[in-house]
């Protein structure tokens, strides 16, 4: 399904049957504040089974990265992080940032692995935080990467549905995307790290 829903007035009906599928272990594509993204509840293992899938991995080796719609969520997900992170973080949320944290007890059970560390992510985007606060729980998310090196990501939510439409439930059109990913902070030990220099320009 590609499902139309307007960035400055989400249409509560169509959020509606977004929430729906994602509790019924669909996938969805999604805009955020820097590429497309694909993802799935956190609660729901057969969505991390497909999505895994898709990217033609294994789940248990995926660097899925989790989509919240603010920082209340991290106690949850994450190991007590240190005055300075929660600072920065602070600074850049939301925004085109992802930031690798120490994972807790509870990321292996979803992921099913031994994984210690995980990607966060809370996008400057009104239609999946629209979606995220009706959600009212985190989604796993990746990226969406064209199969053209020189383009990398798509911008058309159109040619993103006419690729994908056969492998997930909805795609959401919020108009065009970005095709510059978000930048990656890696905040797992005492020195801050850039891995990747995307959209954001950290504060």
């Amino acid at each position: 399904m590609l499902l139309k829903i307007y960035p400055e007035n989400p249409n509560p009906r169509a959020v509606k049957t977004v929430i729906e599928c994602l509790n019924d272990g669909g996938l969805v594509i999604f805009p955020t504040d820097t590429v497309y993204g694909l993802g799935g509840s956190i609660h729901q293992s057969k969505a991390l089974d497909k999505m895994a899938s898709i990217k033609g991995i294994k789940k248990e080796k995926a660097n899925f990265s989790f989509i919240f719609n603010n920082l209340s969520m991290l106690s949850e997900f994450t190991k007590p992080i240190s005055n300075d992170v929660y600072k920065l973080m602070r600074r850049n949320l939301p925004g085109p940032f992802t930031f690798i944290l120490t994972a807790n007890n509870n990321i292996p059970k979803i992921f099913h692995n031994k994984k210690k560390t995980i990607g966060i992510r809370i996008p400057n985007e009104s239609v999946i935080q629209y979606i995220l606060n009706e959600l009212g729980h985190p989604m796993v998310t990746t990226s969406i990467l064209d199969d053209d090196k020189i383009i990398e990501y798509t911008t058309d939510p159109e040619i993103i549905y006419e690729k994908y439409k056969d492998k997930v439930d909805i795609v959401i059109d919020a108009g065009f995307g970005g095709n510059q990913p978000s930048t990656i902070v890696d905040c797992t030990d005492s020195e801050i790290l850039i891995l990747r220099q995307g959209k954001g320009i950290l504060q």
